[in-house]
């Protein structure tokens, strides 16, 4: 597991390796990871919108943006977490993920960013 914390605002990461997929002629990676956001400040956030980058074994890399978190924008008051699950696919056996949430603290109506610290994806039979 992987922790950061940010202005307050926890960050732990678990990742799991959820398969290989076949898609014709291409093999697929399939990594799932689970996210807790955990609110030790004073003052009720929300998350409002996610940013990803991911990278795989051969240095490519996607770029991934949108509102929320599957589907959500969370309130976290303080001492409340927030656990969430998603996974990506990869084009190889490992890889990894970093990036950040945009959040807003309710108390002062600032915007604020909070990191979510680099993680590997790994398959249990890769060498990495």
């Amino acid at each position: 597991m992987v922790e950061q914390i940010t202005k307050g605002i926890k960050i732990s990461v678990q990742t799991f390796f959820d398969g290989i997929l076949y898609d014709r002629y291409q093999v697929k990676y399939a990594f799932g990871y689970k996210i807790t956001i955990e609110n030790q400040s004073n003052d009720s956030v929300q998350l409002k919108s996610r940013f990803w980058k991911i990278k795989d074994a051969l240095n490519k890399t996607e770029t991934v943006e949108g509102e929320g978190v599957i589907g959500k924008k969370p309130v976290i008051k303080p001492g409340e977490k927030h656990t969430y699950q998603s996974g990506c696919l990869l084009n190889t056996p490992f890889g990894a993920m970093s990036g950040y949430y945009n959040m807003i603290n309710f108390t002062s109506t600032r915007k604020f960013r909070v990191k979510i610290p680099s993680f590997k994806l790994s398959a249990p039979f890769a060498l990495n």
